[in-house]
């Protein structure tokens, strides 16, 4: 709106479509997402931006927002020494500081702090900043050239937010925790090691088994052996069990 004043004094509201959904910073016209976790799909919005003059001026624009089941990869997590609080409210400085000193288009996905308990809204000097960069061509920064220049501009990225909170601030890139195994991956290795043990309990099997058939095949050995050396001639053992000579009748010799 080019009238100067409160002529030229914008606000933004969503005066239609599934604003349920979402919501709008009603001095910048940003657009935040509320309760889309899980869903997927268009959402259509109708935005409406009105002057402040004594006769309000209005024009209004539909908004179709695609929310992907995928998840990106290429967030990137801010720690600030800021009470969440404070940044919540610095959040579009916030974000125009990391592009000024990135040179890419950011967006600030998450503001959250390490606290599970509300309470901990007002309190709590720590604050983690989700955000993803996208270039000129509307790609997404991979997460660790996002990184990487963070780092090298840690320097100027503190003094920029000093100014915009009005206090020393520290500004460290955190490392997302490793994600839980899923159902199905867990199950595998479960089954995997059920089935290494029943493997190594059946080799042990087979092993004590052969060892156990060695132990008593010399000891059936041993024994006949002194069965055999017990009997001078055992040829001399006829069917009754008797013994008898060995010399042939003369009757064979002819």
């Amino acid at each position: 709106d080019p009238d100067s004043g409160d002529n030229g004094r914008l606000q933004y509201s969503l005066v239609g479509g599934q604003t349920n959904e979402f919501d709008i910073n009603e001095k910048t016209g940003q657009i935040f997402t509320v309760s889309v976790a899980g869903k997927a799909g268009t959402f259509y919005l109708e935005v409406q931006a009105a002057d402040q003059g004594t006769r309000r001026l209005t024009a209004q624009t539909t908004v179709n927002v695609t929310v992907d089941s995928s998840s990106s990869s290429n967030i990137v997590m801010l720690v600030l020494n800021q009470k969440i609080s404070a940044v919540e409210r610095k959040r579009v400085e916030v974000q125009r500081v990391l592009e000024e000193k990135l040179g890419w288009n950011v967006y600030v996905l998450n503001i959250y702090s390490k606290e599970s308990d509300r309470n901990s809204r007002s309190s709590t000097d720590e604050t983690q900043v989700d955000i993803i960069a996208f270039d000129e061509a509307h790609q997404e920064v991979p997460a660790e050239d996002v990184k990487r220049k963070l780092r090298e501009q840690r320097g100027a990225i503190e003094l920029g937010l000093q100014e915009v909170f009005s206090a020393s601030v520290s500004a460290a890139v955190a490392e997302a925790p490793a994600a839980p195994a899923a159902p199905e991956s867990t199950a595998a290795i479960v089954l995997g090691v059920l089935l290494a043990c029943t493997f190594i309990a059946f080799l042990a099997y087979v092993l004590l088994d052969l060892t156990r058939k060695r132990k008593y095949g010399k000891q059936d050995l041993v024994k006949k052996v002194d069965i055999m050396e017990g009997i001078d001639n055992p040829w001399a053992d006829d069917k009754n069990g008797s013994l008898k000579s060995l010399e042939k009748p003369e009757h064979m010799n002819n």
